[in-house]
């Protein structure tokens, strides 16, 4: 029997000024243990797209990974209790990245992602600084979102 690919992803989205500069951070840590980190550079979109983009990131390099059960940590609250249904996505601009979100969350055996202190959350929280710092990106810009 082969043993599933699990993994978890730290994720943080950030813009200087609302909307401004944007990156995104990504840490993904395999079950194999495999540690990665990535950057996404947006250009100028709002912050809570930029936490979108983070999840999606995430999302989607797991997949290409193999990744069968993921878990999200984000200091976003608010993009938990989206997905969660805690709270409606009210802005257009948002809803087509939630619903990419589900259809992602969806192709994983296994998907659930969790609040955590914004303190629990540096390592993503650095390098979404650090893909607005330097404009790079070590991943492509998730299908769906428009810097």
């Amino acid at each position: 029997m082969t043993a599933r690919l699990t993994a978890v992803a730290a994720i943080d989205g950030g813009s200087r000024g609302n909307p401004g500069e944007a990156g995104c951070g990504v840490v993904l840590t395999l079950s194999t243990g495999t540690h990665e980190e990535h950057t996404v550079y947006l250009g100028r979109t709002t912050n809570n797209v930029a936490e979108y983009a983070g999840l999606l990131a995430a999302q989607e390099r797991a997949l290409v990974l193999g990744v069968s059960e993921l878990r999200i940590q984000t200091d976003s609250e608010l993009l938990v209790k989206q997905l969660h249904g805690q709270y409606r996505v009210k802005a257009p601009h948002l809803q087509p990245l939630y619903r990419r979100a589900r259809e992602l969350s969806a192709q994983f055996v296994r998907f659930t992602i969790r609040h955590v202190r914004r303190e629990a959350n540096g390592d993503a929280d650095r390098l979404a600084n650090q893909a607005i710092d330097t404009r790079a990106s070590t991943l492509p810009v998730p299908a769906g979102v428009q810097p």
